[in-house]
């Protein structure tokens, strides 16, 4: 065999080998068993996007939890709220996760409390970023989660100027 077939039976193997191992993680990651099933709690929203993209608002898989990028949008889920206006969607994107963390159910409610530890916020002008952090601030003053401002060339909504992914976890007191 010349050195040409190798290189493209070896090339052939590799991506067999990888290609077996990418499809077996993805059918542990994506098809969890029922046993696992059961441990993972998704929350959804009205958001117009989710059925499209094919994602939830919120997942729970044990202690930990995730938060999609949320956008400002308004009670509808299909407008965005307060255009123009840097700290109220900021302000509106908090009340969101809010209220999306407030759907997560806890085993044990009275000794149980959901805290988030990191925020990341996604902006389209950075050089705003005093109104960003002002609203962040004033919404975690008493207790503030680590965090990242990342400027992003625009969202979904040429309106949208904030889109926030929290991650939080549950503690026990």
């Amino acid at each position: 065999m010349d050195s040409k077939a190798c290189s493209s039976l070896a090339l052939a193997g590799a991506v067999g080998l990888v290609g077996g191992l990418i499809g077996t993680a993805i059918g542990k990651w994506l098809f969890p068993s029922p046993s696992t099933a059961a441990s993972v709690q998704r929350i959804h929203s009205n958001a117009i996007w989710e059925e499209k993209v094919s994602y939830c608002r919120v997942m729970r898989v044990g202690s930990t939890i995730a938060v999609t990028g949320t956008a400002p949008v308004d009670s509808t889920g299909s407008k965005t709220h307060a255009p123009g206006d840097a700290h109220a969607q900021t302000i509106r994107c908090l009340e969101l996760i809010q209220q999306n963390l407030a759907k997560v159910k806890l085993d044990d409610p009275q000794r149980e409390s959901i805290v988030i530890i990191r925020t990341r916020m996604f902006v389209t002008d950075i050089s705003r970023w005093t109104e960003y952090g002002a609203a962040h601030g004033k919404w975690f003053r008493l207790h503030p989660p680590t965090t990242s401002m990342i400027e992003i060339k625009r969202l979904i909504d040429p309106e949208m100027m904030i889109e926030i992914e929290a991650d939080a976890v549950v503690v026990t007191h």
